[in-house]
């Protein structure tokens, strides 16, 4: 590990000092960071998510990620917490980007309907994987905001107000962004059915 960079001014109190020791390898430090912080990380993942298990999951995943990377954490004017937003902010991003090719279909009780062959399952099964093929293609015709404002929109089934509280824009500027999204997704559409 490295030594602390002392060069850059850090403000008085108890954070900084769990900082420097956890920098310089002290475990229960990082625990204590940990605990300080994570009712801030998992809310903030919760309300993006709205899956408590997947915030639970990626709330984890922020805390392993600064664990690996407290050696390099440079005090920079803001507090720790923002440093640790900043990685769950990337790491939710992360997750809808792989969210929105993510398609699951679920399987109804196929076999127990009458007049259910293996030839019409085997043609069920085919056209599912074609609609999420179909599916993946086209979302990835958007941009990440498109796709976000998407994933938002219909498949989190928010709100335009409640997306634009999501995505720190304008009502008018998420409907104006689900309009170019869904022309944008019906042409990739056409273009990838021909």
């Amino acid at each position: 590990m490295s030594a602390p960079n002392h060069a850059t001014s850090a403000p008085d109190g108890p954070e900084p000092e769990l900082i420097a020791r956890a920098r310089a390898g002290d475990r229960e430090a990082f625990a204590t960071l940990y605990y300080e912080h994570y009712r801030l990380v998992y809310s903030f993942l919760l309300v993006r998510t709205r899956n408590r298990h997947l915030a639970e999951d990626l709330t984890q995943e922020v805390f392993t990620r600064a664990l690996r990377r407290i050696d390099g954490y440079v005090w920079q004017g803001s507090a720790f917490a923002a440093w640790l937003v900043t990685i769950a902010k990337n790491l939710y991003l992360d997750e809808l980007g792989r969210g929105c090719t993510r398609l699951e279909t679920p399987v109804a009780e196929i076999l127990e309907l009458p007049g259910r062959g293996p030839e019409s399952l085997a043609l069920r099964e085919l056209e599912a994987v074609e609609a999420h093929e179909t599916v993946r293609t086209v979302l990835h015709t958007l941009n990440a905001q498109q796709r976000h404002c998407v994933q938002l929109r219909f498949l989190n089934e928010l709100t335009a107000q409640e997306t634009a509280r999501e995505m720190g824009r304008s009502v008018g500027a998420v409907k104006a962004l689900t309009h170019r999204a869904i022309r944008k997704l019906r042409w990739a559409a056409g273009a990838v059915a021909v």
